[in-house]
């Protein structure tokens, strides 16, 4: 298959592109919105956390293993590797490549299976949330075959 599908995700949602082949224009498969990825981590979760008793019966406050934050962005990685994992075995594409900013990159690198990473073909690590659809083959560079 010669399809090759982009990624370009960000906190705040997602843009999923396909390029049927050289010379021919990126067309937009789906705008996946993330608006939880926008929120600062006191927003996600406002509730204060619980207090506990220690064993010298010292009051104190509980703590999270990750930050709220955190934890949405992995959420939303692992629902847009859901997506492409589903799109590789209905044979949509024969290659990927994903672009995001550093920690959601890997973040997305880490939630995918083993099947739909042997696909990726290259990635960027870059935020290209505000780059208006028609620009954005300009920030790929070579990765893709345009």
């Amino acid at each position: 298959m010669n399809t090759t599908w982009i990624l370009v995700a960000h906190r705040g949602g997602a843009r999923l592109f396909e390029s049927p082949g050289p010379g021919k224009e990126l067309r937009l498969v789906e705008d996946i919105p993330h608006p939880e990825g926008r929120l600062k981590s006191g927003e996600i979760n406002a509730d204060k956390p619980g207090r506990a008793f220690d064993t010298f019966s010292r009051r104190h406050g509980m703590s999270q293993e990750h930050e709220a934050d955190d934890q949405v962005s992995l959420m939303f990685a692992k629902h847009l590797c859901d997506k492409l994992e589903k799109a590789r075995a209905e044979n949509r594409f024969g290659k990927l490549v994903l672009v995001a900013e550093p920690r959601l990159l890997g973040e997305l690198r880490g939630a995918l299976d083993k099947h739909t990473a042997a696909l990726v073909s290259a990635t960027l690590d870059k935020d290209l949330a505000g780059v208006d659809n028609r620009d954005i083959p300009k920030h790929l560079g070579n990765l893709v075959q345009l």
